[in-house]
């Protein structure tokens, strides 16, 4: 395509008769970046799905100019839109995990682009898709093209997803969410490669609720707000002085710019967030020489947790913060009983909860203290049983803390309350909730059995700034009415120094760092630490721009993911 300006006037889509995107327009030239920011359920998604004919079934497209490279998209046929999908645009789901497909390597992912599209033999797509692996910074792209993705981490199977996308060297990127759930440094390479395809002269649509990405990337930015702009226009002039009284609220919600101790949410801004205990307050929980190991595929073992001790006391919250590999997962899962560690011990309310040896705990012992500890996970959706109503999902953990059938009604209805949903939500299926709905769901179940320890395991990752910081402030008001204490897992160093009273940072197994929120992140002593920190995207005028840490090589070695680990457990 000689011309590959992306103009949209007029964009209204439809489905059964309901308005879900009204009168949309914008365009986007060659060399340029346009963002699209707003809460789930704005518009955001099925805005750039239309732009592939891809706005899901039943949906009515209309507009009074929808055009790419100077063809109208809206006269396209379903084999037309297969011409232009991968050739012309190229589309980076969100998900990759779900994304890719789980059966075959990620290098015949890539290899079916080339082969729908007619691209050169065999050998030279086999020596294309290795090109691509590399150009998108994936370490030993031959190894790689021949792993499943759940043989690699999530910033790898995120670049593999890049280079599908990018395998026709389509003149436009549409990107939905890609740096979701990664990794600060892992997101920095993201977003490297995604700066190097607008640096090429090509254009880029992203979709993303976290602005300081978008401030890295975008030279313009479109707020939806249910279905309808209420702003657009060059990102500085968005994110640095924002017009409208939404785009205010979204930054606001940031927590990385926000002093701990107050409030995210418009709901409570007005307020403080009750001061947390001592620091001396007593120790529940007490990790002392932690070490598991595990055999990969190729029966090379693998020290996933390596000599790793901390405390954590009443009503605090201590952090953990580390890439993925590096032992977070695992190490809570000691925590929690799940797993038996091969060296050191846990001791929860001044008892042997795990160990080795003289000192190995059996279930039927931790089974007195289960009650105390409790999880949230990152994804509430995969760990409820579908087919229940909230409310048989609320009584089922109230089984568990030994609530009698009588009593059981009421305290569901308190539970919701406390975390602010109505009780008439509890004949509802998790399918019928909104994503902040059932994390909120997630946290009544936690808090059901009157926990003195919740472990937090990236308990907002996936939710949008405004919904994120609902929990995150809902999590402050449970922890200082209750009394709670949070091992918070998270990437996201904006939420961990939020929330924080001392945050331990884990590399490969070992803690690398261990200091109060605030000496860590003004004066990091490690330089891994440090790393993690100039990785970390900013918005305009919160100091520093992101700084792209180097790539670091990555073991030939099987690439051990945690995240599978909670499968076993759930």
């Amino acid at each position: 395509m000689s011309d590959k300006h992306l103009i949209v006037e007029g964009l209204s889509i439809e489905f059964g008769g309901q308005s879900v995107v009204r009168n949309v327009s914008f365009t986007l030239a060659p060399g340029k970046t346009l963002a699209l920011v707003g809460e789930s359920g704005s518009g955001k998604s099925v805005t750039a799905r239309s732009l592939i004919g891809l706005a899901g079934a039943g949906a009515r497209v209309t507009a009074r100019t929808l055009s790419y490279g100077g063809q109208d998209l809206l006269a396209l046929s379903e084999r037309g839109w297969r011409g232009l999908r991968g050739k012309g645009i190229g589309f980076v789901l969100q998900d990759a995990l779900v994304s890719l497909d789980p059966l075959r390597p990620v290098g015949k992912e890539i290899l079916e682009v080339l082969k729908t599209h007619n691209w050169g033999d065999r050998r030279s797509r086999r020596e294309r898709v290795i090109e691509l692996l590399e150009k998108v910074g994936v370490p030993e792209p031959e190894l790689r093209a021949r792993q499943r993705p759940d043989q690699l981490s999530g910033g790898l199977r995120q670049r593999a997803l890049i280079a599908s996308a990018l395998a026709m060297s389509p003149g436009l990127v549409i990107a939905d969410e890609p740096t979701t759930a990664l990794d600060a440094t892992v997101q920095a390479q993201i977003l490297q490669v995604l700066q190097e395809i607008k640096a090429r002269g090509d254009s880029l649509l992203i979709i993303s609720h976290d602005l300081a990405v978008v401030a890295q990337l975008a030279d313009e930015v479109l707020v939806l707000r249910h279905g309808v702009v209420v702003e657009q226009g060059p990102m500085q002039q968005v994110l640095r002085n924002p017009r409208h009284p939404y785009t205010q609220a979204l930054l606001d919600a940031v927590p990385a710019e926000h002093a701990r101790g107050t409030r995210l949410s418009p709901q409570g801004s007005a307020q403080a967030v009750a001061p947390r205990p001592a620091a001396d307050s007593p120790v529940l929980l007490k990790a002392t020489g932690l070490g598991k190991r595990y055999t990969a595929p190729d029966q090379q073992p693998r020290q996933v947790v390596d000599d790793v001790s901390f405390e954590l006391r009443a009503g605090r919250t201590l952090g953990i913060v580390g890439e993925s590999g590096s032992g977070k997962t695992t190490v809570a899962r000691i925590v929690l009983g799940l797993l038996e560690p091969d060296a050191g011990q846990v001791q929860f309310l001044g008892h042997a909860w795990s160990g080795v040896g003289a000192d190995r705990v059996l279930e039927k012992d931790r089974r007195l203290h289960r009650r105390d500890i409790s999880v949230i996970y990152q994804d509430p959706l995969s760990s409820f049983d579908p087919r229940w109503s909230i409310g048989q999902i609320l009584a089922d953990a109230l089984d568990v803390a030994g609530v009698s059938a009588s009593q059981q009604p009421a305290r569901i209805s308190e539970l919701l309350e406390q975390v602010r949903l109505p009780a008439d939500l509890a004949t509802r299926r998790p399918l019928q909730l909104s994503g902040g709905q059932r994390q909120r769901v997630a946290i009544a179940r936690a808090i059901a059995s009157n926990p003195k320890v919740i472990i937090c395991d990236e308990p907002v990752s996936a939710l949008d700034v405004s919904v994120q910081a609902q929990v995150l402030d809902l999590l402050a008001d449970l922890q200082a009415a209750l009394g709670l204490a949070y091992l918070f897992i998270s990437h996201d160093l904006g939420v961990i120094r939020h929330v924080s009273d001392q945050v331990l940072v884990m590399r490969h197994g070992k803690v690398v760092e261990s200091a109060p929120v605030d000496v860590l992140f003004e004066n990091p002593q490690h330089a891994y630490t440090q790393r993690l920190l100039g990785a970390v995207p900013r918005l305009p005028g919160a100091g520093s721009e992101l700084v792209v840490p180097p790539l670091e090589a990555e073991s030939t070695a099987w690439l051990f993911d945690e995240s599978q680990l909670w499968k076993i457990a759930i």
